[in-house]
């Protein structure tokens, strides 16, 4: 099969889930297309513009997801629901691929045009709401830090949550009492973070 660059940047993703950022190199997603590490660099120049083209196709489908997720609101919707539909769209998205939000968060910082495509989109939907325009590139840049922060979060959490002693739970509940405290919520991952951006949608549409 032909070696292109778009196969390239799936051998590279396919690498980048089982071994992750630091450990990804070129000869390893050359060994995964069957071909020597130097036929690689007449399409891709190295391994920094790679994991630049990978950050690249997840914010790209993102975005398609978030296109898809705008068009299923009804016509009505209010601009926080607008927000609200993007962010779960590049949640999921990110989702879809182990290790995805570490590689968002750690890629090297030239900013991909699918990145600046999400970012658009967020400062129209921000704008358009009517919010003043001094402060919506802050709150687009922090909804896009919240979602990858938080999605790094999921990733990185255990399969299995560490076993916890009665004597260690009662001493716990001594130091934080507020944290360990019956009243507080115990959300789903979905729903602490349907509630989180409903929360910055909020501080966002008040005046700095």
């Amino acid at each position: 099969m032909k070696l292109t660059k778009e196969r390239i940047v799936d051998a590279g993703m396919a690498v980048f889930a089982e071994v992750g950022y630091q450990n990804l190199s070129m000869r390893q997603v050359a060994d995964r297309l069957d071909t020597h590490a130097g036929s690689l660099y007449y399409h891709v120049r190295g391994k920094d513009e790679l994991l630049n083209l990978m950050a690249d196709q997840v914010c790209r489908r993102a975005y398609d997801a978030g296109t898809e997720a705008l068009a299923a609101l009804p016509p009505a919707a209010p601009w926080q629901d607008h927000i609200a539909a993007q962010a779960a769209a590049l949640r999921l998205s990110i989702k879809q691929h182990p290790g995805g939000a570490q590689l968002l968060a750690e890629s090297p910082g030239t900013l991909s045009t699918g990145a600046l495509s999400l970012m658009e989109r967020l400062l129209r939907t921000l704008l358009d709401a009517g919010l003043p325009a001094d402060h919506c590139a802050v709150a687009a840049d922090t909804l896009l830090s919240h979602v990858t922060g938080f999605v790094l979060q999921e990733q990185n959490q255990p399969a299995t949550p560490p076993a916890v002693t009665a004597e260690r739970y009662a001493e716990l509940c001594e130091r934080f009492p507020l944290l360990m405290s019956p009243s507080t919520p115990r959300l789903s991952q979905d729903e602490k973070f349907t509630r989180s951006i409903r929360l910055l949608c909020t501080g966002f549409a008040v005046p700095a």
